[in-house]
């Protein structure tokens, strides 16, 4: 998959953050311990997980900093979606592309009864 690593300066310092590209609605890059991980298209449905994700996403209109959380905590691990600024002061240094390999989330972490 290709991806950018962007290299922001924000008030609280240098970040670098993989993003896509072209970023639609409900694409993300989820990072597990600080580094990227897994990718979510809820409308990619043919992929189990995806499935998943958009009804918690989607259908249940939750955030999905608060469905990574759920999964966070019934899991035993750290998922999450980097956030560049808080209070959106953010000026972009570089940008490269990059190839790198990401995975669906695994279904076993999933459940709908989350």
């Amino acid at each position: 998959m290709k991806l950018k690593l962007t290299t922001y300066r924000t008030l609280s310092g240098i970040k670098k953050i993989f993003e896509l590209p072209q970023k639609q609605k409900a694409q993300w890059v989820v990072y597990q311990d600080n580094k990227p991980k897994f990718f979510v298209d809820c409308f990619k449905l043919e992929i189990e997980s995806n499935a998943m994700m958009n009804n918690l996403v989607l259908c249940n209109k939750m955030p999905i900093e608060d469905v990574l959380k759920l999964i966070n905590k019934r899991n035993n691990i750290n998922l999450s979606v980097p956030v560049i600024s808080r209070i959106g002061l953010k000026k972009e240094i570089e940008s490269i592309s990059t190839e790198i390999d990401l995975k669906p989330i695994p279904e076993k972490w999933l459940d709908y009864s989350l």
